[in-house]
C-alpha cells in the first residue's frame, strides 16, 4: 500500500508517528550533545539549530496553508497550530487584546518524557526564545515575543507561556 492509499485514519496516525519520530530524533540528537559535551554547550547548540530550523518551518508552513506575510498575531496564531509538534502536544493560544496573543504549552511531550523517566525538567526557556521569536519573526516581523513561563520555572498546571506582541 502507498501512502496516497491510507484511509484518512490511518494518515493521521502516520503524521502522529512522524511528529513523535521527529521529536525523538530531535532528543537523541541532544543527549548526544550533552554526552559529548555538557548540557550548557548542547543547550547553545540546540539553540543554534532552532535559530536554523524556526523559519524554515514557518515559511513552509505559510507556503502550503495560504498564510499571509505580514498577517499580523491572526497569521501566527494559524501558523503554530500547524507546527510540527502541534499533533503531540496540548496547546491552546488566546488574544489578550488586538496587539498581544498568549500562546501555551499545556502538555509537552519532551516534559512528559523526562518526567516519566525521573529526569528534572528540561530547562527550555533560552532555546524557545529563540525558536519562537524566529518562527513569529519569519511570520510577521512586527512581532515580538517574551517568554512568560518555562522551565527552570517549575512546571505547575502549563509546561510555557509566550506572549507574542504586534508593534504597530
Amino acid at each position: 500500500m502507498t501512502i496516497e492509499e491510507l484511509s484518512r485514519d490511518d494518515l493521521l496516525k502516520l503524521v502522529q508517528l512522524y511528529a513523535k519520530n521527529w521529536l525523538a530524533h530531535d532528543g537523541c540528537w541532544f543527549l548526544a550533545a550533552e554526552k559529548r559535551f555538557d548540557m550548557e554547550t548542547a543547550i547553545g547548540l540546540d539553540a543554534e539549530a532552532w535559530r536554523c530550523f524556526s523559519p524554515v518551518e514557518a515559511k513552509r508552513i505559510m507556503q502550503t496553508f495560504g498564510i499571509p506575510e505580514n498577517g499580523g498575531l491572526e497569521a501566527l496564531e494559524k501558523a503554530l497550530r500547524y507546527r510540527l509538534y502541534a499533533v503531540i502536544n496540548l496547546q491552546e493560544a488566546r488574544h489578550v487584546d488586538d496587539q498581544t496573543l498568549c500562546f501555551r504549552m499545556v502538555e509537552c511531550r519532551v516534559q512528559q518524557t523526562r518526567q516519566r523517566k525521573g529526569l528534572a525538567p528540561f530547562p527550555c526557556r533560552s532555546v524557545g526564545l529563540v525558536e519562537y521569536s524566529q518562527f513569529a519573526k519569519t511570520v510577521d516581523p512586527r512581532i515580538e515575543t517574551r517568554c512568560t513561563h518555562a522551565p527552570p520555572d517549575p512546571i505547575v498546571d502549563i509546561c510555557c507561556e509566550w506572549e507574542f506582541h504586534l508593534r504597530r
